[in-house]
């Protein structure tokens, strides 16, 4: 665990996260981005590439298929077939490219919100239209309203885009209810595109990541799912993912819309991805335990806090904070000026709500959740 306590500088490094408070003292818990240094195994495998010095074009290196397919079979219980898969430089674009392979301009695409706010901008950008069907907050977990689900679906929807587990509500999704999402898809006769980059930091020990594609074949082939070694293994950098899509028709109008707008891996990401999927397995698991451990810190401390809830977090690195009771205008910019940089809830569709990054060290989160604390307590007593 030590290693995970140990301070690493990354002001003055070129960081998106720590460079939006540059020369300012708030703690940057806002985007997706550890703070922790990559697996050792990860760090040799860029040093031995780096060492060749050479860096042109690259194919996938020989072995990465084999260890990515070993390494879903064991942690989803997934068996893929290589010709299923499509690599690509980033989930985003996953994202972007399944809204351009499904329908046509004008056609809608349904997700749940809270959700990533690309969820939210990719239809757009391929000239779709955006439906949302809010998800239910049922005691401090979130699950699916089915009749509001029902209710959003319109005769021109042609994709459904899934994020499991779900940034940024810290949900698992259980297999009845991966189950019942399928009808739903098949029913209305959906594709169903699912977002599962977060399926490497299940923390909750009851609970185990399934991929919706896997629940039966014939369903399969209605799925693209896009995955990456990027947040369990913290290379979000380095742009590397993959989508795994069954269908040959629907594979080839995904990979069309890639001509000569998605660029191709570079070989640092091949060689990052490859020493993840073989190596990395003992630092995930040590890693799983040290969030375990923050995130039980997080939600004692925030429900301790007056006009603060949280959702119980499943999965991912991320907690999901309600401060609507908090009564200023924008909760964001509140905790901002009280040295703690959050993510806006607005961003991911609910106004009212932030979102906060524990994947850091212990002793920072606590000193952010004292500062919240602080703030929280002034607010207070000039109210």
């Amino acid at each position: 665990m030590i290693e995970f306590d140990t301070v690493i500088e990354r002001r003055n490094t070129d960081s998106v996260k720590w460079d939006r408070y540059r020369d300012r003292d708030i703690l940057p818990l806002w985007v997706a981005d550890m703070d922790f240094a990559s697996p050792p195994a990860i760090i040799r495998a860029l040093q031995e590439r780096v060492a060749h010095g050479v860096f042109g074009y690259g194919n996938a290196p020989r072995g990465l298929l084999d260890a990515i397919l070993g390494y879903v079979a064991d942690h989803n219980g997934w068996m893929l077939r290589p010709d299923w898969i499509v690599w690509l430089p980033g989930l985003v674009a996953g994202l972007n490219l399944a809204c351009r392979a499904t329908g046509g301009p004008g056609d809608a695409v349904l997700t749940l919100t809270p959700v990533y706010p690309p969820f939210l901008g990719a239809p757009g950008l391929a000239a779709r239209r955006l439906v949302v069907a809010p998800l239910r907050l049922v005691g401090d977990r979130y699950t699916i309203d089915w009749d509001v689900l029902e209710a959003s679906v319109t005769r021109d929807t042609r994709l459904f885009l899934l994020c499991n587990p779900h940034n940024p509500v810290g949900r698992v999704y259980e297999v009845e209810e991966l189950e019942r999402l399928a009808r739903f898809c098949e029913r209305h006769d959906l594709i169903l595109c699912a977002d599962e980059i977060h399926a490497g930091l299940v923390l909750d020990a009851s609970r185990r990541h399934r991929s919706i594609a896997d629940l039966d074949a014939e369903f399969a082939q209605r799925t693209i799912t896009l995955m990456a070694p990027s947040k369990t293994f913290n290379i979000p950098g380095l742009g590397f993912s993959f989508a795994v899509i069954p269908d040959p028709a629907l594979r080839a109008r995904f990979r069309g819309h890639m001509k000569g707008i998605v660029p191709d891996i570079n070989v640092l990401g091949f060689a990052a991805a490859l020493a993840a999927y073989r190596e990395g397995e003992p630092w995930r698991r040590a890693l799983i335990e040290y969030l375990r451990r923050n995130a039980e810190t997080l939600i004692a401390s925030i429900r301790a806090m007056p006009t603060l809830g949280v959702a119980t977090v499943e999965a991912t690195y991320l907690a999901w904070i309600d401060a609507r009771n908090l009564a200023v205008e924008n909760p964001q910019r509140f905790f901002e000026g009280a040295g703690v940089g959050l993510s806006d809830g607005a961003d991911f569709g609910a106004p009212g709500f932030v979102r906060l990054n524990f994947g850091c060290r212990h002793a920072l989160l606590e000193e952010a959740l004292g500062r919240m604390h602080q703030a929280l307590s002034v607010h207070a007593a000039q109210s």
